[in-house]
């Protein structure tokens, strides 16, 4: 089978890492994008500044690759937005690999050659098929000596609902509710959330972003709505976060509530959206008169087209089973995770692999230069170099959040005042009507 191309699923970060990993070490990758550009999912979000500086932005790889074509390296300490990450770097890099990374390729399944996952006989010795669909409708199987997933998890955010699951009367009310950190740069948008009471849910940092953004609109009433008791953590560590923007994101987020431009609501886990647009929670309390919601609960992984092959993911954070210990939120901040590589992120069906995103599971927070260590390491596992398979090349900066939706509940707790003096959650009940006319609300 060495004469097949290694799979590579995702042509975004850590997808095109991957591919500038392995062809360094002489193995044939293919990258298949579902989308018509590299960076599609990460151009989704151009409007975002991400909160690592290009120094981190890089991978090693990659970077070698491109300066052997004239690329210049863009100022390391300065942050790119969303657009600026993909247009000077996915972009160029997917152009460096050339026939490499295939576009417009949507992978809707992956298997073993001729063997359902019940199949041992033969397993490991048959390749792998990759099932593609085109724009047009058009299917084909690919075969893989290895795959290595780096599709992310843009595309499965998590819901409003506070069971994980949508709460009743979410979907129809999907017009009002986004999913994804407004984009203020655009008139229409702006309009739409300008002079209205926008519920922003969540406690990450795209959350923390959002009402960031929203909080310098005129006339805006923003609703803060935190499933666990406290705020607790969720503005990171500030001045001594070793990942500055991060810290900033979290000061601003914490100068605008003590402001009083937003209000906490603690401890209200949605459990339905009524007409009007009102929610509900477990405990019966309402929010009410809501013009939008943005519901920055997180993300999860879509397995759904893995049926076929044998994975072993973690029964509480559909993470690999051997990695998700290292990354439990419950235990461990961004800083506290031990770099891992292709001994952590193995799986029962050999040489396929989860990278990036999708490999965290439902852990929040993942960094670009964990993806890259990840990939350097499976690259070197699949090329045979075991040694630098197991030799970790990454350090993390501690502090900051990883705290992501209610994934730690407290309980709730007396504050000591500050920011975090907000009512317990007896009295949330908010009803003050718009000032925006109806057919504003719904632009």
């Amino acid at each position: 089978m060495t004469e097949l191309p290694v799979v590579v699923i995702g042509a975004g970060p850590v997808g095109l890492a991957a591919a500038a990993h392995l062809a360094e070490r002489g193995l044939d990758p293919l990258v298949l994008e579902r989308g018509p550009r590299a960076g599609a999912a990460v151009a989704r979000w151009r409007h975002v500044r991400l909160f690592s500086p290009w120094s981190e932005l890089v991978d090693p790889a990659a970077g070698r690759l491109l300066e052997t074509l004239g690329w210049s390296r863009p100022d390391g300490g300065s942050y790119p937005t969303g657009e600026e990450w993909a247009g000077s770097y996915l972009r160029p890099l997917a152009e460096a690999l050339n026939e490499r990374v295939r576009l417009d390729a949507e992978v809707i399944g992956v298997a073993r050659r001729g063997r359902d996952r019940v199949v041992d006989s033969g397993r490991d010795g048959e390749p792998f098929t990759v099932h593609v669909r085109t724009p047009g409708g058009a299917e084909e199987r690919i075969a893989a000596r290895a795959v290595i997933d780096a599709s992310g998890t843009w595309t499965t955010p998590n819901p409003l609902g506070g069971e994980g699951l949508p709460a009743i009367g979410e979907q129809a009310a999907a017009d009002r509710i986004t999913y994804r950190v407004p984009d203020l740069g655009d008139d229409a948008v702006r309009a739409r959330y300008t002079g209205g009471h926008v519920v922003v849910a969540g406690s990450g940092h795209s959350a923390l972003t959002a009402l960031v953004a929203l909080s310098t609109l005129p006339g805006t009433r923003i609703s803060w709505v935190l499933r666990r008791g406290s705020v607790g953590n969720a503005f990171g560590g500030g001045d001594a976060d070793e990942l500055p923007a991060r810290g900033a994101l979290g000061s601003r987020a914490k100068e605008a509530v003590e402001s009083g431009r937003i209000t906490v609501v603690r401890g209200f886990r949605t459990e339905s959206v009524e007409p009007g647009l009102t929610l509900v929670s477990s405990a019966g309390h309402r929010i009410e008169e809501v013009d939008e919601v943005v519901a920055l609960t997180g993300f999860r992984p879509d397995l759904s087209w893995l049926s076929e092959i044998r994975l072993g993911l973690d029964a509480t954070l559909q993470a690999p089973t051997a990695l998700a210990p290292l990354i439990d939120p419950n235990v461990h901040s961004c800083g506290t995770v031990y770099p891992h590589g292709a001994k952590e992120l193995a799986h029962p069906e050999q040489d396929f692999y989860l990278a990036g995103m999708k490999s965290y599971g439902r852990a929040p927070t993942f960094l670009a230069a964990t993806g890259y260590e990840q990939v350097r390491s499976i690259a070197a596992r699949l090329a045979g170099d075991h040694e630098a398979a197991e030799r970790v090349e990454l350090h993390l900066a501690e502090t900051g959040v990883c705290g992501g939706s209610g994934l730690f509940d407290e309980p709730d707790q007396p504050s000591a005042g500050g920011c975090c003096a907000t009512p317990e959650p007896e009295v949330l009940t908010l009803s003050a009507p718009s000032q925006r006319p109806r057919s504003q609300r719904l632009t």
